[in-house]
Parts: structure tokens; C-alpha cells; sequence
């Protein structure tokens, strides 16, 4: 059996979420063939697989947003991506569809969450299934203008699918389809390096995690040294000027590449970012408190700090607050209106992926 996975490549949340999900369908099911499709960078591909034997296809199967930053999107050219896009896509569908045939596999499509994936499942003829909190139809639909005939083909391609597996903070996702409900879907975390786990241990100031995604944000070296009391978690910067700069701070660790967020957030009290399907779900199965900065212009956007107000302990911030350094983090957070969210999503999802494919592939 193979399980084809068309990922966005809009951001690392996509990836991570569907990392967490091959994982898990990898225990249920050692023997199959497991396909990650996208264009989301090879490194971060490393972080989040680590060493499950999975097929990797680079595609680029979507456009998404383009994002003039991690908290801004860029309309234009956005537009311009999906011309572009459109224009190559019957080759890269086509040339998958080659390589999958060539495997000599029944096969089962999986779109996380790019309207393309209906039109492979259909030249292969393929079961085809949804998994995500959102599709772009719902994204482009509120831009108005010329977004609006791509939100059209978009729902056109959702609607081809056999089920849906509907993640946490969702938008409406109205497709006329079987659903099945997820917990947070994450990952586990894993053991840090001993060195760095005793560094963390050994540092008795609270520990804030902060990330904003593949993009990052630029934040001023110096706010840092503002909360002396706490201990701030950063991915090392590539630029080697500003790695030398957060380097001097004390307060400041960086993180290696090799390290993710989620196997230090068991050593932390608080993450600070924007607004983030995959980190708010890593966040919360960890119980993190979690400081999110307000992000206008994504739709997506509005259903997850909805959801972080009613499930998570929090404090959100305005852009300003973040980028003068009033991050909050001296007050206390602010409770959940609601329950905790259930975990376990990505085994949730693996055993509907098995299930189809076992039911629909080999038996249909």
C-alpha cells in the first residue's frame, strides 16, 4: 500500500502536522509505503521525520499566502504565484502520476490541504481524503476580486474528496463530505541531549519559548534583556551578525537546527508567537502558557485565537506589544472560557487513513 501525502507549502505547519500524523500510521502499518509530496525546505523535512523511512517528492503542489512577513500576507503576489502555478501544474501532476504507477502499489491520496491533490487522486483513480482546519477557498473567498475564482476551483476540488479529517480551531470546510473530528495533533516530544537538558534544568528562571514560524520575526537583541527574571528559547539565527548579537544576551539560549520546539517545551512555561495551527496544538498537548501576537489579513487567523481563548491559558498582544518589548509577561495568564482539547489527533487520523485504505483499496 502507498499513502501518498500532497502537502502545502505555505508553511511548516502543514508539514509538521502531517509528520506527526506518518509517524503514527508508520507504527500502525510498518510495511507501507509512505509518500511526503510538498516543497516545504528539506531541513526542516529532516527536523520532523527524524529517521522514519519516508518517500520524499518535492512539489509544489499549492501557493497559499505569500507573506510580506510572519504576521502579513502580500495580496499581489499571491496573485501572481497562482498564475504561475497554474500554468505548471498538468506537468507536476502528470510526472506524479508517472512515478506512482511506477510503483506497482493500490494508493491512497492524502491533501493537506492543496486543491491539486483532487486532480492526481483522479487520474489515478485513487481514494482521496482531506486533512486540515481550513481550505483556501475559505482564505481567498474574504479577498474579494479576482481571489474569488480561485476560491470557487478550490471548493470545486474539496468536494471530489471521500472524507474528511477535520483538525482543531476549523473553519466551516462546508464540502458535503464524511467527517471525522481530531484532537491536537502532534507529535511527542523527544529526549534533549544531555547537555542541553542539564543547561535547562540547572537555570532556575521561567523559560519562554519564542518562534514565529519558517519566516521568523525580527525582534531588537535588546528587548530580551528587559526581562532579566526570565530564560528566552530561540532557533539560532543564520545571519552570523545576529547570531553574535543574541549570542552575548544571558538570558537568551539558542537552539541548535537539529533541536525542535516541541521537545524543549517540556522544560518551558510559556511560548510566545503568532497565531499558529501547528504550534498552538504542540503548545497546548504540552500545556504551555501561550503570549500570541494579533495577525490580520488570514481568515484562519481568527478561528485559532478563538480557539486559544476558549481551550488554552493565555495573554494576547498587539503587534506594537511585541515589537516594543511589553510582552506581559510579569502578569498572569488569562484562563481558558472552556475544556482543555483532547490530544491524540495524529493517531486519530492514521487509523482513518488505514481504515480507507484498507477497506476502500484492498477489499473495493
Amino acid at each position: 500500500m502507498l499513502i501518498y501525502v500532497c502537502v502545502s507549502t505555505h508553511g511548516y505547519g502543514h508539514a509538521a502536522r502531517q509528520a506527526a500524523v506518518l509517524i503514527e500510521l508508520h507504527r500502525l502499518r510498518p510495511d507501507w509505503h509512505l509518500v511526503i509530496s510538498s516543497g516545504v525546505d528539506e531541513t526542516f523535512l529532516d527536523l520532523v521525520l527524524r529517521d522514519l523511512p519516508v518517500s520524499r517528492r518535492t512539489v509544489r503542489w499549492d501557493v497559499g499566502m505569500l507573506q510580506a512577513d510572519a504576521l502579513g500576507v502580500d495580496e499581489q503576489a499571491t496573485l501572481r504565484a497562482l498564475q504561475k502555478l497554474e500554468i505548471e501544474l498538468p506537468k507536476l501532476v502528470q510526472r506524479e502520476v508517472d512515478w506512482i504507477r511506477q510503483q506497482n502499489s493500490p494508493c491512497v491520496v492524502l491533501g493537506d490541504i492543496p486543491p491539486a491533490a483532487a486532480e492526481l487522486a483522479r487520474q489515478l483513480e485513487a481514494p482521496l481524503l482531506w486533512m486540515g482546519n481550513f481550505g483556501w477557498d475559505e482564505i481567498y473567498g474574504p479577498l474579494g476580486g479576482p481571489f474569488l475564482a480561485w476560491a470557487d476551483k478550490a471548493t470545486s476540488a474539496y468536494q471530489r474528496g471521500a472524507l474528511l479529517l477535520r483538525c482543531p480551531f476549523s473553519l466551516a470546510m462546508n464540502w458535503s463530505l464524511p467527517e471525522r473530528a481530531l484532537g491536537l495533533v502532534s507529535a511527542d516530544p523527544e529526549p534533549l541531549p544531555s547537555d542541553l537538558e542539564g543547561r535547562l534544568l540547572a537555570d532556575g528562571r521561567a523559560k519562554v519559548l519564542v518562534g514565529f514560524g519558517g519566516l521568523g520575526f525580527p525582534l531588537a537583541p535588546e528587548l530580551f534583556t528587559s526581562w532579566p527574571q526570565h530564560q528566552f528559547l530561540l532557533p539560532a539565527p543564520k545571519d552570523s551578525r545576529q547570531y553574535e548579537q543574541f549570542h552575548q544576551i544571558t538570558n537568551v539560549l539558542l537552539l541548535p537546527e537539529s533541536i525542535r520546539f516541541l521537545d524543549v517545551m517540556p522544560f518551558c512555561d510559556r511560548l510566545l508567537g503568532k497565531p499558529g495551527f501547528s504550534s498552538f496544538c504542540e503548545a497546548m498537548s504540552c500545556r504551555l502558557g501561550l503570549h500570541v501576537v494579533e495577525r490580520q489579513g488570514f481568515a484562519e487567523a481568527a478561528v485559532l485565537m478563538d480557539g486559544l481563548q476558549r481551550h488554552a491559558d493565555h495573554r494576547i498582544l498587539t503587534r506594537q506589544s511585541l515589537e516594543t518589548g511589553d510582552w506581559q509577561l510579569d502578569q498572569p495568564l488569562q484562563p481558558a472560557a472552556g475544556t482543555p482539547l483532547k490530544v491524540g489527533g495524529a493517531a486519530q487520523a492514521a487509523e482513518a487513513i488505514r481504515l480507507v485504505a484498507t477497506n476502500t483499496v484492498q477489499e473495493g
